[in-house]
């Protein structure tokens, strides 16, 4: 299974009280830019530390699969996650802020570096702080009042750049429920890439809101992967570690400088 997978599941949710948020309230035009921005940006949750189990449906080209992941998460300094079939480790990946170590074991290979891979994979930059926000369900582009505008489409906040760069083309939703994500994009024509992130629910745990399900859609010319997710049993601020080694006998996968 490729890494792009393992990576972008990390959202939560959780095992105790929930309240499930899908988007009952309307968008208005009187939201000026300046407090979508301010009102995304405090609902970065607060939490220390997240132990969560992930139901992925995965699906390409060549292959449909669906596997269990273990996530385990200590705010802004690391994401360790364990990918299973009917109980067997097929990968584990393990992210800190300056660092990215992966192995998977079906294709007996793994992964130790810095964040070149996964860009590479996702077609754009990527950092700790951006794969983490992705994760939350809150943006992975800085946002800045003079940099975007804002429109009302299908009930939710469209917020586009002011000036587009032709090479990198982006848009993000916000929902009027919870100021959190409710879809991103990036699209990059000249390599005929598409990305797309859905969150078309959240819930509320201990005050805040996570995704509790994910929908994501990756494609190059005409090679699409499709990834459902379903979070469920977090825990939050309990007890963690991050066990990780890279087996014996694995290949290196490198990247094209």
């Amino acid at each position: 299974m490729p890494m792009l997978v393992v990576i972008l599941l990390f959202v939560s949710s959780s095992c105790g009280t929930k309240k499930v948020v899908t988007g009952s309230e309307a968008a208005t035009n009187s939201k000026k830019v300046t407090q979508l921005i301010n009102s995304h940006n405090e609902q970065d949750p607060d939490f220390n530390t997240l132990a969560a189990r992930v139901n992925v449906d995965y699906q390409d080209k060549k292959t449909s699969q669906n596997i269990t992941i273990s996530l385990r998460m200590e705010k802004d300094k690391t994401i360790w996650i364990k990918a299973s079939l009917i109980g067997i480790t097929l990968s584990k990946v393990l992210i800190t802020p300056d660092r990215v170590q992966y192995y998977e074991r079906i294709g007996n290979t793994y992964f130790d570096g810095d964040f070149a891979l996964i860009s590479d994979w996702l077609g754009t930059d990527i950092d700790f702080d951006k794969a983490q926000n992705i994760l939350l369900g809150q943006s992975m582009f800085s946002l800045t009042q003079t940099e975007y505008k804002s429109t009302v489409k299908n009930q939710e906040y469209m917020l586009n750049p002011v000036t587009e760069m032709p090479l990198f083309l982006h848009f993000l939703t916000v929902t009027p429920d919870t100021y959190k994500i409710g879809s991103a994009g990036i699209d990059q024509p000249d390599k005929n890439r598409q990305f797309r992130i859905y969150y078309p629910e959240y819930q509320e745990v201990e005050g805040h809101f996570f995704p509790k399900k994910v929908v994501i859609k990756a494609s190059e010319n005409q090679d699409v992967t499709s990834i459902e997710m379903e979070f469920r049993n977090i825990d939050l601020n309990v007890p963690i570690n991050f066990p990780f080694s890279i087996p014996n006998g694995m290949d290196e996968i490198r990247i094209d400088k």
